[in-house]
């Protein structure tokens, strides 16, 4: 690359889902319902469970901090998306590049999913010794490495990017600070963050997705030695919602990061990002709480206390 095409870049012009004005407007008033519906659903439920003492269990610890996780990661991304409807030049600091790229906890929630279906084996696979192996003892420190797992992939992501020099053509094909469309903006070679970008996504994808599959291929084997009908209905019911939010979340998110750039072009890559990371978000407070009777016992008592009160 010439000398005289690289400069300092302070910004990024970031060029949103869409260039078709027509649809602007109307994608603004889409992502603003997503947006609230997912603040007020997540809210709702993390509230939901810290006040009512039955459910707090192991399970509803790890919904607990999926619901803090799917509220966060949107706020970092979701209100700068906005403004891409509504700003004829859309305007990202490098900081900002960097704060979104840092604070991106989808891995967290991946995590999060994983421990959720050992919790599911655990209940129904091994019930008995369900209270001792889903302590307190073993589950924070189980959350511990959740969270020290998305700082690790924040860490890494972010130091690669700091190495780089970026192009004075500074508009990046997409509606966040992405790392696949950053880097080809890049006017340093990437041979360091390629690597780092695969081997990271494929543990954060590889290693829950073991944990998950092995977890119902137990699941599946104990379910099919049940002679009772009702017992197995129970099984299925139990992991239902959980198999729902893992199928739509690491669906999305695998398609989108494995896969070959040749393969998939920028703009039905777009479109999947904003899958993951905006409309996975509202769908998981719903799921739990329209398909978890505990949940629905617990928005009746709650609301039923409000209104006494």
């Amino acid at each position: 690359m010439a000398a005289d095409n690289i400069s300092p870049v302070t910004g990024f012009i970031l060029a949103g889902l869409t260039d078709q004005p027509e649809l602007q407007i109307p994608l603004f008033f889409l992502f603003l319902s997503f947006y609230v519906v997912t603040v007020v659903g997540n809210l709702s439920l993390i509230t939901l469970i810290g006040l009512n003492s039955h459910l707090h269990t192991p399970m509803y610890f790890f919904l607990y901090n999926l619901s803090f996780i799917d509220f966060c990661y949107p706020t970092v991304i979701t209100p700068k998306m906005l403004m891409s409807f509504v700003s004829m030049k859309n305007i990202i600091s490098y900081a900002g590049c960097m704060t979104q790229l840092f604070f991106f906890f989808a891995v967290s929630e991946s995590f999060i999913l994983s421990e959720m279906a050992y919790d599911r084996y655990v209940t129904i696979c091994n019930p008995l010794v369900y209270t001792a192996t889903m302590s307190p003892q073993v589950c924070l420190p189980i959350l511990l490495g959740v969270y020290v797992m998305g700082f690790a992939r924040a860490m890494a992501h972010t130091a690669c990017m700091g190495r780089l020099t970026f192009c004075a053509n500074n508009l990046v094909d997409h509606f966040m600070w992405d790392i696949l469309p950053l880097l080809e903006r890049s006017c340093t070679s990437t041979y360091v963050n390629e690597p780092v970008v695969f081997v990271v996504v494929g543990i954060d994808i590889g290693v829950p997705t073991a944990t998950i599959f092995i977890s119902y291929a137990l699941i599946l084997s104990s379910i099919l030695h049940l002679s009772s009908t009702k017992g197995t209905s129970k099984a299925f019911s139990t992991c239902s919602s959980h198999i729902i939010v893992v199928s739509l979340f690491f669906g999305s998110g695998a398609f989108m990061y494995l896969k070959l750039s040749s393969l998939l072009p920028m703009n039905l890559g777009k479109v999947f990002s904003s899958f993951y990371t905006i409309v996975v978000p509202i769908l998981n407070p719903l799921i739990y709480s329209l398909r978890n009777k505990d949940v629905k016992i617990a928005m009746k008592k709650t609301l039923s206390k409000k209104s006494f009160s």
